[in-house]
Formats: structure tokens, sequence, C-alpha cells
């Protein structure tokens, strides 16, 4: 019975990684349907990596104020993302030493970033990204505290730089410093998150699986 309850926990989480995958594809196609303009320039024909934000895939009309086509693609890679990092998240004290306030701090405000972080297509975007950030924020620290006792440094500490160049995100959306280079370090950021999340859901698989 061991055995079976391991290896279907292996099985689950092979889960996120296809979920990851998944959404890296259909943001590919909502980038590629969506009818075009960017906050620098409004009549810009189809999507910017330069220009353009991630989350103006999500919005019901594009800049150009044309009907978003790609709002259907980028709405449903937004959830599964979020799908598979829940599941990241709700694992993820497999890999810490014990049971304490800390992890459970950890994963209650790690659900609530990511289950406020769906509704971000809702029409109050800076409210929800704010609101998700500050969980998200104490979601990563409390992170990065339980595998470093872990004694798994090298994930805790990339942890720690997502968690930097998260904050810079932040420090130049509200300041407005820089701000014509945030899309670019906001697909940079994305990146690194990403795969600091596919590191996580690789050692989690590792151990439920040698578990």
């Amino acid at each position: 019975m061991k055995a079976k309850t391991g290896f279907l926990k292996s099985y689950i989480m092979l889960l996120p990684f296809i979920g990851m995958g998944l959404f890296v594809l259909l943001y590919i196609l909502a980038a590629i349907h969506y009818p075009g303009g960017s906050w620098n320039f409004t009549d810009y024909a189809g999507f910017s990596i330069r220009h353009n934000y991630l989350c103006d895939l999500l919005d019901d009309n594009a800049i150009n104020g044309m009907p978003n086509t790609a709002k259907h693609y980028a709405r449903f890679s937004l959830g599964v993302l979020c799908s598979s990092i829940l599941m990241i998240w709700y694992f993820l004290p497999y890999l810490c030493v014990k049971k304490s306030f800390n992890l459970k701090t950890m994963k209650f405000s790690g659900f609530l970033s990511i289950g406020i972080t769906v509704f971000l297509a809702s029409g109050i975007h800076d409210i929800i990204l704010r609101i998700a950030g500050v969980f998200g924020i104490v979601a990563i620290i409390t992170a990065c505290i339980e595998l470093y006792k872990a004694k798994r440094y090298k994930v805790s500490g990339l942890g720690l730089f997502c968690l930097i160049i998260f904050c810079l995100n932040y420090y130049i959306y509200e300041t407005e410093l820089y701000i014509e280079s945030l899309p670019r370090i906001q697909k940079i950021t994305f990146l690194f998150f990403i795969l600091w999340f596919i590191v996580l859901n690789t050692a989690l698989y590792q151990k439920v699986k040698k578990a």
C-alpha cells in the first residue's frame, strides 16, 4: 500500500511540469493572437516583447481598442499556471525539516497569493497585483528560510534572487523610474520564477519517488 501511495504521489508531482509547459505554449498562442497596441505605442501591430506587459493579454480589449482575441488563451494559461504552482506549494513542506509556525505561514500565504492572482483579469488589476504581491513576498521569504534550514542552499538562494527581482518590479512600477524597461524586466522575472518552480518541483518529485 505504501509503495502504491508513493507511486501515485510521484505521478501527481509530474502534473506541475505539464502545467508549466502548457502555460508557456498557451501564452505564446495568446501573444500570436493579440491584436496590438502597447502603452508606449498604441498603434503597434501585434504583441511586443519589448513594450507589452504579460497582463495586456488578459484584458477584454487590446490597447489599440480592438477586441482582444488573445484573452481566452491567456486566461486559461493563467489558470493552468496557478493550479500548477498551488500543487507545488501544497507539497513544498515535504522538502522542509519539521513542522513549524513559519511553515504554516509559508503555505497559507502561498495559497492566498496564488488564489488572488487568478483574478488578475477581473478589471482591478492594480489592487489584485498589490494584495497578491504582499502575500507572495511573505510566502517566498518563509519558503527560503525553510529551504535553508533543510540545507537546500542553492534552491533557497535562487528563491531569494527571485524575491529581489520581484521587489525590483514593484519598485519600478510604483515609482515609474525606468518604467520603459519594466516590460522586459517583467518577462525576465517571470522566467526566473518558472525556473525556481521547476527546480522546486524536481526536488519534490525526487524526494517523493525515493520515499
